[in-house]
């Protein structure tokens, strides 16, 4: 038990140490310094040492080089369009870093009230995946606002064909008028196509970073426009109607399944509730579950059906529209 707890202890420490390297090299980022060495070279009309600029664009893992360096060596394929659709602007060291610190932190303050594995390694995991359900909620919440942004500038691209403006054109009036999500995620897409990016191209990469069904709609019938012709005003005018009418469906469906919402938040906090209230009424009676062995087994069985009981029930009011 005491080699765990010294474990724990080096793991949190040396976790410090490291968030402490973290800001440090934050504050005095070597790369600040080097466009700062360029731009008053340039100014005063000095010559700058250019070893192979490469204007490939370089996604950055980790602002911790040796940790960038690591980082890259794996494929991240399913985490860093996790990252860009959250919008967050820290990098996936930090994420990990700071769930590799929560566990420790909850491992070694653990093992300072139980010694129990049973706890620990609930605690620790759940702590663990508490920086990866932060991104998830910001995601989550990023994307129904782009959801809810869509009709909008759909209709703003339309009016501004309608005056004659061409599609590009619609696209920079978005990306300005609108903030973020969907101002920056189309401003992202207007500069591939100023860099030489064909319209098409750009579009289909456009859905690669938004998680948004009602978005394919609006790339595929641009593309289709562009290859056989067509009035895309009015194609983009009918599909923001669409869209609306689809939002207004899924609003009378959480209305008529809020009483089954209701009911499965009663069923959950209902065993918590009745738990606590014997325990204060007859603590002895509680206390069996938790000192005897057949009944932890019979509390981590109930958490699990609760788990399953949880899923079943989301997935029954759960409507898709």
């Amino acid at each position: 038990m005491y080699i765990l707890m010294g474990v724990g202890i080096f793991i949190v420490i040396l976790f410090l140490l490291e968030g402490a390297y973290y800001a440090f090299v934050s504050m005095r980022n070597p790369e600040k310094k080097k466009v700062r060495a360029r731009l008053r070279a340039l100014s005063l009309g000095r010559e700058y040492d250019n070893q192979g600029v490469d204007i490939v664009r370089k996604r950055l893992l980790s602002e911790v080089p040796w940790l960038n360096l690591f980082f890259s060596r794996f494929h991240w394929k399913q985490v860093i369009p996790f990252l860009e659709q959250s919008g967050t602007r820290h990098t996936l060291g930090f994420f990990i870093l700071l769930s590799l610190f929560l566990a420790s932190l909850g491992f070694l303050v653990g093992s300072w009230v139980t010694s129990s594995s049973l706890v620990l390694i609930p605690v620790m995991a759940f702590l663990g995946i508490v920086p990866f359900l932060y991104l998830h909620a910001k995601k989550k919440r990023r994307m129904q606002k782009f959801e809810r942004q869509l009709p909008d500038a759909m209709e703003l691209i339309a009016r501004a064909l309608k005056a004659g403006h061409d599609f590009s054109s619609g696209l920079k009036m978005v990306a300005e008028e609108f903030d973020d999500p969907i101002g920056t995620e189309f401003d992202k897409t207007l500069r591939e196509i100023n860099f030489g990016v064909g319209v098409a191209e750009a579009l289909k990469n456009l859905p690669n970073l938004i998680d948004c069904p009602d978005l394919k709609f609006f790339v595929i019938s641009v593309i289709l426009q562009r290859e056989s012709g067509g009035n895309l005003s009015e194609v983009l005018e009918n599909i923001a109607h669409l869209v609306r009418e689809r939002f207004k469906l899924h609003g009378r469906i959480r209305v008529l399944s809020a009483e089954g919402r209701f009911s499965a938040f009663i069923l959950i906090a209902l065993p918590f509730l009745l738990a606590f209230a014997i325990s204060l009424f007859n603590p002895e009676y509680m206390r069996v579950l938790i000192t005897d062995p057949i009944g932890k087994i019979l509390i981590a069985f109930a958490l699990l059906m609760m788990i399953v009981g949880i899923f079943v029930m989301k997935r029954m009011i759960e409507i898709k529209v």
